[in-house]
């Protein structure tokens, strides 16, 4: 085959799909054009290929194939309303939909909490298996406080959110097994009881909620927002519905890893509280409010947008293009 002829009989068709495939705004005319045109240089681009596979007219052809398939198998969106809809639609209603068992593992996490804080307050022989006499003074006198402000904050901030926003999405991801959220749930409780129950034995409670309570209305509440999600996975699982089993699994999956995502902001503003208004010189008073102020803001959010969002169908999960098919039961 004569290359030079066989590129001055297609070259126009070619240049004519280049320029079509790099148009911003396509017409009806032009979009049937430019897959008539897309269809006869792929026969072509064939047939060079049999000669020359590796020419350099092989692999330019190749990416005005490709940029011309892009424009009739997916269009690109718009990133900012993406975000826009991610935050005003899609997370609040993924907020919203939890909002009960967040209460009930939020209520089962201090009953258990409260519950082994007296069990060590009221009893000298668990305080003694816990640690020496000294050790413990010098955890309610010294290590408690210290631990707030003996890092940089920014630093410290850093430190708490990522590893608060991983155990959030340990939570959620691994939900599915009925057992790892239960498990995780109670032995963060069994900890902040116990030291609780230490605190309150050598006469810190002030203390103790002083420095929980700032940040620890947001954290916590973000761990049962986690924790939730996660049931709620391994509940579709048990309890499908009408729709088969990897079909329930897959819309709570994605609708509730929008969970996980949303988290970790919410863990990065607990963070800044933690490191900067848990250990500040700020009356105890004015840190406990900035907190409930912090923790009203994501019930607002979750209430108002999460409940308008419910209620006109959004679930947090992908939309009908980005999600794909799904096998029904008959």
């Amino acid at each position: 085959m004569d290359m030079d002829a066989f590129t001055a009989v297609h070259g126009p068709q070619w240049a004519r799909l280049n320029v079509l495939s790099r148009k911003r705004r396509l017409s009806g005319a032009e979009a049937d054009e430019l897959l008539e045109l897309y269809q006869s240089v792929s026969a072509q681009l064939s047939l060079i290929r049999s000669v020359a596979s590796e020419s350099a007219l092989s692999a330019s052809l190749s990416a005005t194939l490709a940029r011309a398939r892009t424009r009739f198998t997916g269009a690109k969106s718009n990133v900012f309303l993406d975000t826009v809809r991610f935050f005003a639609v899609s997370l609040p209603a993924a907020f919203y939909r939890l909002r009960w068992l967040t209460l009930i593992v939020g209520a089962a996490f201090i009953a258990i909490g409260a519950l082994f804080a007296l069990w060590v307050e009221g009893n000298p022989a668990v305080l003694a298996t816990m640690a020496s006499d000294a050790q413990l003074r010098q955890l309610v006198d010294h290590d408690f406080v210290s631990y707030y402000s003996e890092n940089p904050a920014a630093s410290f901030a850093g430190a708490v959110w990522t590893n608060n926003a991983w155990i959030a999405a340990q939570l959620v991801a691994f939900g599915i097994t009925g057992v790892f959220v239960p498990y995780q749930i109670f032995l963060n409780a069994q900890n902040v009881g116990m030291t609780a129950g230490a605190m309150f034995a050598f006469g810190r409670g002030d203390v103790f909620f002083s420095y929980i309570l700032p940040h620890g209305l947001m954290e916590l509440t973000s761990i049962f927002i986690a924790a939730a999600a996660g049931l709620r996975i391994f509940w579709a699982w048990v309890s499908p519905g009408p729709r088969t089993r990897l079909d329930a699994l897959a819309r709570e999956g994605r609708s509730l890893m929008t969970v996980a995502a949303g988290l970790v902001l919410v863990l990065f503003v607990s963070g800044l509280v933690e490191a900067f208004v848990t250990p500040s010189p700020l009356p105890v008073w004015a840190k406990i409010s900035i907190g409930a102020l912090v923790l009203a803001g994501y019930w607002t959010y979750t209430l108002v947008l999460g409940g308008s969002a419910v209620r006109a169908g959004e679930t947090g999960d992908l939309g009908a293009d980005d999600a794909g098919a799904s096998i029904r039961s008959t």
